[in-house]
């Protein structure tokens, strides 16, 4: 008996932390309010606009929160580098928080995205495969042919 006492004594303390953590674990997840403005017709869509040249393109941010920072960047003007011949890239200032984001996606032409390894925004202009690391920040509607052109592009990025 003296032995189940000495084990219970050790072990209460452990389970009280468990339980504490458990709780505060469940508390935390009903507090997280939807971030899609879809599931929240009261939250209103992002928009930004993109001005290449003379062009301007539209483009809606997810409602996320690497998407909120990647606004709060905003405006900003970056070179546009080709990569792979599917994507212009150029780095942010700053990096982007992306806990609780999918661990990657698939884009298609007209996606925004950051690429957390390196810490760049990606434009896509034309759809790649699916990739790790890649968060997906919004989409450009309309013509994408101004992303299309080859060789380094100046963008100037604008909360509309």
């Amino acid at each position: 008996m003296r032995h189940w006492t000495a084990i219970a004594g050790r072990l209460l303390p452990f389970l009280a932390f468990v339980t504490v953590s458990a709780c505060a674990a469940e508390r935390q997840q009903q507090s997280v309010v939807p971030l899609n403005a879809a599931s929240n017709p009261e939250v209103p869509a992002m928009k930004i606009r993109l001005t290449i040249n003379d062009q301007t393109l539209s483009a809606t941010l997810e409602d996320s929160i690497p998407a909120r920072e990647f606004a709060a960047q905003l405006p900003i003007t970056l070179q546009l580098e080709d990569y792979a011949a599917t994507e212009k890239i150029a780095q942010l200032p700053r990096s982007l928080s992306i806990t609780g984001e999918p661990e990657g996606i698939t884009p298609v032409a007209g996606d925004i995205a950051f690429y957390a390894p390196w810490g760049n925004l990606a434009i896509f202009h034309r759809p790649f495969g699916y990739s790790k690391g890649l968060v997906l920040l919004g989409r450009i509607e309309g013509s994408l042919q101004a992303l299309r052109a080859e060789g380094p592009v100046v963008v100037r990025l604008e909360v509309e």
